[in-house]
């Protein structure tokens, strides 16, 4: 008789528990059993391994001092022993056992390593526009595993790991997974965060085990996804149980050499998207030997993406890639995937539209045929109904009894349904295709990953919406908008470098509105700047958003950066400057002209003091342009006017609109001198509402004696007698002191004369003014 401990309900969970997580930790071992299940582990292992006879399945466990204990089978009676006395032989049976169960473990399935890590069925023609990369990845991952006699002839020692980074969505693990699956040999694939266990000790063994088992199926591949997940800074890190992980890795990084491995290789991808997170000592010659950064494709590479992507495509007509690429600025491989996938979303709404209007007609199934199934380079979406048989009959009409008046929008699929219940055939399939226009509907849908950051947009701002400023607008052209459409033109006379424009003047001259046209006209992507939201009171946050922007801007390149009120962020470094703000300035002088180079990423600043600007930053290959945005002139206000009061409607009694709109024009040329041109729409704005409220009291009149139905005939007309009235609502916002300073300063920076006909303006404001 047994008798059994005080804490032996204790011990029986604490055994289950080692079963558990031996089972998940090791990689060879079989499935951890069933939660409540008290399976012992001995006779599971036996019956795996074909030792256990039939008899052993009915063996209970024994119980003694508190410990469950297994009873031992003999092979060839199939009896169970009696339980041992002495607590020590029983303890020392045990352990043997459980030693005796992982070798047979290991040798039981040891023949299922090929099946457990087969090679991915990626292949490197799914990738486009890494051609740079795959040669890499071949030099330092295929030849090594391929020809290991090379390496141990010469005594080269072959690379021990690659770390793959890049933006998100560029393609490192479709890279890591087409280079596996052309060589044909074992793959490990673990993700970082699994290995993070919350028992201590636990996830440095896990480690430990992935390596062995790296080293026992040689020659392999052992890819690391998020590698930044379990290797950050030691001095940054938070807990002690991130330093030991990171510790762990580097020592099995180091036993990776062919010496302690039989010379066979086994070579270690990781991938991450934050470099800078990881541990210096991760990135030394020995571990990871070479990084290979992917970044955001250019022209020329996302044209071979999209071809890659659009050739399972079911595409109609004359496609050019190099439109659409020219098209996607800052897209990588997995928008240009998004890309292709909305745009046959919308070829499949324009087919059920077209259906269910009349204009595409699907030719009718022939009996004899029957029904057929999608065909396999058919790229349609689903069908509306489950694939059946040849020989099966028609199904009901889908949404028989759905109103479709109440509902229009679904109406064209709706109708479609209800014709076609049963699958397509392929002769009914030949007709749906992609066609170019789906592809420019979906750039309207998609959005790249670098614009959903935060701040990377086309503005809506054309040069129709801007009046006068034709030189400002000439020089802006030729500075950014032709070397972004053709830049092969402005290479072959050798301008490589991005031009800097700086735009000043008195405020409301249109400078915010020219650097918005600018980024419009060009279709780049624009990034707006406001000069104090890159402060930050804490030290070295400031230039960290500096060289954010103008990260960001090379992965959305060709970009346009607009630094607005560019006085606020890089002031004059002199001794009454903090030492946090010319740290800031340093930092935007560096990244203007440094060492990196800017490549396809343009610089606009505006500001209304350009003598508090540091001078360094006006030097050419900075700034390279200064550009004086004056107040208009006569002419330059009624071309203003013609164009802010497009959209106002005018007339009034037997005068035409036409008419009214040259009066209003020569009372702008005679009476709004060194009115610029923000004052010229607040004029427009106040003489709508002085028409608005002389309206609103005609209507409340009509209200009071005929009724509304009649009063909701009246339209709202601006005349000219509204202008006259906001004309004394709204005066000049600069002044004719401020106006001589800044026609001073455009004298002192722009070396430029003072314009005919400025100085008459100006003795003529002083005369009016008080």
């Amino acid at each position: 008789m047994e008798i059994s401990g005080s804490n032996a309900l204790n011990r029986s969970v604490q055994g289950l528990w080692s079963t558990h997580r031996r089972a998940r930790i090791n990689l060879n071992s079989a499935s951890a059993p069933e939660s409540g299940s008290t399976t012992p582990t001995i006779p599971l292992v036996a019956e795996e391994s074909g030792l256990a006879p039939s008899g052993a399945q009915d063996a209970e466990p024994s119980t003694s001092n508190g410990v469950s204990q297994v009873a031992e089978v003999d092979p060839p009676t199939s009896e169970a022993r009696p339980p041992v006395s002495s607590g020590k032989r029983k303890s020392r049976s045990r352990l043997a056992g459980e030693e005796s169960t992982k070798r047979t473990k290991v040798s039981s399935q040891g023949g299922s390593i090929a099946k457990d890590y087969t090679p991915p069925s990626t292949r490197l023609s799914d990738l486009g526009g890494v051609d740079v990369c795959v040669e890499k990845m071949l030099e330092l991952v295929a030849m090594p595993l391929c020809h290991p006699e090379i390496y141990l002839h010469t005594g080269v020692q072959p690379p021990r790991g690659v770390l793959l980074h890049g933006p998100p969505g560029c393609g490192k693990t479709l890279l890591a997974h087409a280079i596996a699956g052309e060589l044909g040999v074992p793959f490990i694939n673990i993700s970082a965060p699994s290995v993070v266990s919350g028992m201590s000790g636990e996830s440095e063994k896990t480690l430990r085990d992935t390596f062995e088992e790296a080293k026992r199926v040689a020659p392999c591949l052992l890819f690391i996804d998020e590698i930044d997940a379990i290797t950050p800074k030691r001095e940054s890190a938070q807990r002690e149980m991130e330093r030991r992980i990171v510790a762990q890795f580097l020592t099995c990084m180091d036993d990776m050499t062919w010496e302690k491995n039989e010379n066979k290789p086994v070579i270690v991808i990781g991938a991450t998207n934050r470099p800078d997170s990881l541990d210096a000592a991760l990135r030394r010659a020995g571990r990871f030997d070479h990084e290979i950064s992917m970044g955001v494709p250019d022209e020329e590479a996302r044209a071979q993406i999209l071809r890659v992507l659009s050739a399972k495509l079911r595409l109609e007509g004359d496609f050019d890639f190099r439109a659409f690429a020219k098209a996607t600025p800052g897209y990588v491989g997995a928008d240009l995937a998004a890309l292709t996938g909305a745009a046959g979303i919308i070829a499949v709404k324009r087919i059920f539209h077209q259906i269910s209007e009349g204009p595409l007609v699907l030719p009718e199934i022939i009996a004899e045929q029957g029904t057929q199934g999608y065909s396999e380079n058919s790229m349609m979406v689903d069908p509306p109904v489950p694939t059946q048989p040849p020989h099966s009959s028609k199904k009901p009409a889908p949404f028989a009894d759905f109103d479709v008046s109440r509902h229009t929008l679904a109406s064209s699929i709706i109708h479609f349904l209800r014709a076609h219940p049963n699958p397509l055939t392929e002769a009914q399939l030949a007709p749906l295709c992609i066609t170019s226009s789906d592809f420019m509907l979906a750039l309207k849908q998609v959005q790249p990953s670098s614009k959903r950051e935060g701040f990377a947009t086309v503005p809506d701002v054309t040069w129709s919406d801007i009046g006068a400023l034709h030189h400002t607008r000439e020089e802006l052209h030729m500075a950014i908008v032709q070397p972004i459409r053709r830049p092969e033109l402005f290479s072959a006379v050798g301008i490589v470098a991005a031009c800097g424009v700086l735009l000043w003047g008195p405020p409301g001259c249109g400078k915010t509105l020219l650097a918005k046209a600018v980024a419009n006209e060009s279709r780049a992507n624009f990034i707006s700047v406001k000069g104090p939201e890159l402060l930050n009171k804490y030290v070295g946050e400031s230039e960290r958003a500096v060289r954010q922007v103008f990260s960001r801007a090379r992965a959305s390149s060709p970009c346009v950066i607009f630094f607005d009120e560019l006085d606020a962020l890089v002031p004059r470094r002199d001794d009454s400057l903090s030492e946090s703000s010319a740290r800031v300035v340093n930092t935007l002088l560096t990244e203007l002209d440094g060492l990196d180079a800017r490549k396809s990423v343009y610089v606009i600043a505006a500001t209304n003091r350009p003598d508090m600007i540091d001078p360094a930053m006006c030097r050419p290959g900075r700034l390279d342009k200064l550009l004086y945005v004056d107040l208009p002139s006569a002419n330059e206000r009624a071309e203003i006017m013609r164009t802010v009061m497009r959209k106002v409607p005018l007339g009034g009694g037997t005068v035409s609109p036409d008419d009214m709109r040259l009066v209003v024009e020569t009372l702008v040329r005679e009476q709004c001198e060194g009115y610029s041109g923000a004052d010229l729409a607040a004029l427009v704005r106040e003489a709508g509402i002085v028409a608005l409220k002389r309206t609103l009291g005609v209507l409340d009149m009509m209200d009071e004696t005929v009724g509304g139905a009649v009063a909701g005939q009246q339209e709202v007309r601006v005349q000219v007698g509204d202008f006259i009235e906001a004309l004394g609502k709204v005066s000049p916002s600069v002044s004719v002191a401020q106006r001589r300073k800044y026609e001073a300063l455009r004298s002192k920076f722009a070396g430029l004369p003072v314009r005919v006909g400025r100085e008459e303006d100006s003795k003529r404001m002083e005369e009016k003014q008080p």
